[in-house]
């Protein structure tokens, strides 16, 4: 059993920043890939970016540049550090934890809220 939890998430102005966070309920946090997905209204889930143990971090190319994944396998967390926010990043962000052995085997967060606008 896997339970994720984000927060972080809230109103920003164009241009800010936000740090999302993602708690993971399992102290062998290291054994999954870690990854942050977007959903806004009408459109599907996207990958925003994903860290794994021996792997280099990649990001939509939209985000290349603006935002960071990294983890802390102390605290069991994950984080998305975003920069020069734009309008078009509004979305409900997920974390999702994909087993690293058994890469069927998913589990997601209930989503937070990030509003980019003046």
């Amino acid at each position: 059993q896997v339970q994720l939890v984000e927060s972080g998430g809230g109103s920003v102005q164009p241009g800010g920043s936000l740090r999302l966070s993602c708690v993971v309920s399992r102290r062998t946090f290291s054994l999954y890939d870690m990854g942050w997905y977007r959903q806004a209204p009408g459109k599907q889930r996207e990958l925003v970016a994903r860290i794994s143990n021996g792997a280099s971090a990649i990001y939509a190319d939209d985000v290349k540049g603006r935002f960071t994944i990294s983890g802390d396998n102390a605290k069991n967390t994950v984080y998305l550090q975003m920069n020069r926010l734009k309008p078009e990043a509004t979305s409900t962000y997920f974390c999702n934890a994909r087993d690293s052995a058994f890469r069927s085997v998913q589990y997601w967060g209930q989503g937070t809220q990030v509003t980019v606008s003046s």
